[in-house]
Formats: C-alpha cells, sequence, structure tokens
C-alpha cells in the first residue's frame, strides 16, 4: 500500500430517500455537519484529510489514476463519511470531481451531501431500461463537485453493479471528470465492494480503530489483488 493517514469520522443524519419519488428539476444541496472542510476547516481533522487529499493527488491522480473505490472491510468504519469528505476535499482544491454513491445496499451520501428533495441516481441508471447516463449525474452540488447519488436501496444490486452498465458509466465518468470517488458497501458482506473496485481499478482501504484490525486489511487487500485491481493506500478513521 502505498499511504496512510489519519482521519477523525462522523456519521449522517438519519433518513433514507423515497426511490419512488420523481426527481425534480433542479435539486438543492447543502453539506452537512459531517464534512469537516465546512464545518471545521482549521481544524486537526480538516488538515489530516488535506495532507491525505495532497498524498493522492500527488501519487495517484497526476499519473492519470482517475478513479478510487472507497472500501472498507466492515460495517461502522466511516466509508461514506470518507468518501464524501474526499470529494469535497478535491474539488475545494480546483479537480472536477465525481462522487458515485455506489453502495445501493444501505447508501448514505445523501446525509453527507443532502439534496432538498428525492433524486434517482445509480440504481435507476443501471437498470436495463434506464434513461442515460448523463441524467444521473447532479451537476453543481458544489464548485467542481457533481454527484451520482444511489437511488435508493436494491435488491439486485450485484446484479446491477454486474450487468452491462455499470463498466460503460465508469468509462464515462472517468473520461469527463479529473477524479471519481466512489463509495461502497462492505466487503466482508457483500461482493459489491469487489466488483466496484475491479472496475475502478484503484481501492483506498477505510478503517476504524476498535473496529478494524491488521488481518482485515490483509484479507480485502489480497481480495482487490485477485480481482486486478490495486490497493492505494489506507486510512485509519479515528474517534
Amino acid at each position: 500500500m502505498d499511504d496512510q493517514a489519519i482521519i477523525d469520522g462522523g456519521s449522517g443524519a438519519p433518513g433514507l430517500l423515497d426511490d419512488q419519488s420523481e426527481q425534480a428539476v433542479q435539486p438543492q444541496f447543502h453539506l452537512s455537519k459531517d464534512i469537516v472542510l465546512t464545518a471545521d476547516c482549521d481544524g486537526p481533522r480538516a488538515e489530516a484529510l488535506r495532507s491525505l487529499r495532497t498524498q493522492l493527488m500527488e501519487r495517484h491522480l497526476k499519473r492519470g489514476r482517475r478513479a478510487i473505490a472507497v472500501c472498507g472491510p466492515s460495517e461502522r468504519v466511516g466509508t461514506s463519511f470518507m468518501a464524501a469528505n474526499l470529494a469535497v476535499a478535491f474539488a475545494r482544491a480546483g479537480a472536477k470531481t465525481l462522487l458515485i454513491d455506489a453502495n445501493l445496499r444501505r447508501p448514505a451520501i445523501h446525509h453527507f451531501i443532502v439534496p432538498d428533495q428525492p433524486v434517482s441516481g445509480l440504481g435507476q441508471c443501471l437498470s436495463l431500461h434506464g434513461g442515460s447516463f448523463a441524467d444521473a449525474v447532479q451537476d453543481g452540488v458544489i464548485a467542481n463537485l457533481s454527484v451520482i447519488y444511489s437511488g435508493g436501496p436494491a435488491a439486485d444490486a450485484l446484479e446491477k453493479l454486474s450487468g452491462p452498465r455499470f463498466q460503460p458509466l465508469m468509462d464515462m465518468c472517468i473520461r469527463d471528470f479529473d477524479v471519481c470517488i466512489v463509495d461502497t458497501p462492505p466487503a466482508n458482506r457483500y461482493a459489491d465492494a469487489l466488483r466496484i473496485t475491479a472496475v475502478a481499478g484503484y481501492g483506498l482501504i477505510v478503517l476504524r480503530r476498535h473496529v478494524s484490525f491488521v488481518q482485515d486489511v490483509d484479507t480485502l487487500t489480497a481480495q482487490i489483488g485477485a480481482n486486478r485491481a490495486r490497493v492505494i493506500g489506507a486510512v485509519l478513521n479515528e474517534y
């Protein structure tokens, strides 16, 4: 693994969006208190996040690697927190950034970057009769940041991610954005994370003190490697 960093994690606000609601034409967005560059821009968490962003830009993005799947070996490690905060950090650095909520089991990005009304997203886009990929992208969330929300939980999540539309969607995203940050469900419960990381090509592992173990890193790193992707670093998400 290339990089390690320590970030103090957070938790999102409760509530799930109703994926049956019609998408509003122009939703508005606000950032929750768990976006540390907004809530505590001069604190140690924000400084650690900026340091991680710098490492990833120097060692990953400047080598032409545009996609990062944010992976956790288990639940309660803070992958959604990390994905949302990294996306905001890259956007604030001037990178044209796309955040994708590919956790179709228990999506959480909408807790951190909150739309004022329900929006459709990845689940609908990956359906065999889904609309155009561009329709799923919410532009102008903040300057330089776009989001593809999950569209709600999906019982057939792995089937959608393994279907014929996910790879072309990621190809479009990698082409059109400087960096794509992809949130994933816990790897010890679902195979989704390995599928997503294989398509993205690179994974960032998120761990939490008193929750994760060294063996968790070794196991997930080996699984990602077996799927012909690469682990670019590990982040300790610490209270």
